[in-house]
């Protein structure tokens, strides 16, 4: 199995600026791009559609199909949803920046279309310059796991036993160049240990081997892990955000462990190509912000884990740079590439 060198996280600048992007968007950019409810434009029936560059069944499939029926409502369209994988969602993608400049077509896009430019050798397009950001739709927490037979409870204890044994351990990933091969390396770095990476094809098969003890860590979306830590199969070590998780309250976070500043989480935005027109670009985003304060949308994203953030465009496009640039300086450390 191919492994990486460690990577070394953000610095405390990147971090501090992504933070207050991500939590103020709503009161920074609201008065830009708030319009009364009377005032929102509808669409003039024809169907939005929009591109998945993801698999059906991941965590940002599942979430954009149960909020569908109500931005349906919101927008006053049929809301077409279309998955297009592939190449770490460079093909969907493709097609999102393609697509006409007219808001029939949109997509989402998460962590992935920051880290590809960094991990991918070249990309049909430019990952900020060739898109629209109309918001940061919600973020969902990740969590170091560990199988029960790694005699460790938190993270200092991790960091002692895998020091005692360098070269012993060994974590998995969703697959090489991904949000959680660059979590764990980045914890790996930043407590400088001697750990082997072990790339999977997906969110799937990871978690079967880390519950079979075929390999021993991994960094994962706290949801589809929050039963098996509750049952005991896997052990919660740290959570990657910079606060508490609700669902796992007993669980610390990895900086207050003492990694200071270490915060990642997995994050879905709705994109269009660039050249939306501002006029489109509000509706869009008032399309989301409507759909999100219904109860059917409201309630089914939370219920899949995700924090709301349904950050304003001009603050996303900030995010999307300042995310840009923090993921190649963790990519270019870990050194990884895709061919």
């Amino acid at each position: 199995m191919p492994t990486t060198a460690p990577a070394i996280p953000s610095s405390n600048s990147l971090l501090t600026r992504r933070q207050a992007i991500v939590t103020g968007a709503a009161t920074l950019g609201a008065a830009a791009w708030g319009l009364p409810r009377a005032a929102r434009a509808q669409g003039d029936g024809k169907p939005l559609r929009v591109i998945l560059p993801l698999s059906a069944g991941s965590g940002a499939d599942g979430a954009i199909r149960a909020i569908s029926n109500s931005l349906s409502k919101a927008l006053g369209q049929p809301v077409v949803i279309e998955n297009l994988p592939g190449a770490g969602g460079i093909t969907g993608t493709t097609q999102i920046v393609r697509a006409p400049k007219d808001g029939s077509v949109i997509g989402v896009v998460s962590n992935n279309h920051v880290v590809n430019p960094s991990v991918y050798k070249s990309i049909p397009f430019d990952s900020l310059a060739d898109i629209t950001p109309i918001t940061i739709l919600g973020a969902t927490p990740f969590v170091l796991v560990a199988h029960p037979g790694v005699p460790a409870k938190t993270v200092p204890e991790l960091i002692a036993y895998a020091k005692a044994k360098p070269g012993v351990l060994n974590y998995g990933s969703s697959g090489n160049g991904t949000i959680l091969h660059l979590g764990a390396a980045m914890f790996v770095d930043q407590a400088r240990l001697d750990i082997k990476h072990i790339p999977y094809r997906g969110m799937g098969p990871l978690m079967n081997d880390i519950l079979g003890g075929q390999v021993q860590l991994g960094v994962v979306a706290v949801a589809p892990a929050a039963a098996h830590i509750k049952s005991g199969a896997l052990r919660a070590l740290g959570v990657t955000t910079a606060s508490r998780v609700a669902s796992l309250p007993g669980v610390p976070t990895i900086a207050e462990q003492g990694l200071a500043g270490f915060e990642l989480d997995g994050w879905i935005a709705p994109v269009g190509p660039a050249g939306l027109p501002k006029a489109e670009l509000a509706r869009l985003y008032n399309g989301f912000k409507a759909a999100m304060e219904m109860p059917e949308a409201h309630d089914a994203l939370i219920a899949q884990g995700y924090e709301i953030k349904l950050t304003p465009p001009d603050q996303a496009a900030a995010f999307f740079k300042s995310e840009a640039a923090r993921m190649a300086q963790v990519v270019k450390n870990a050194n990884v590439k895709v061919d």
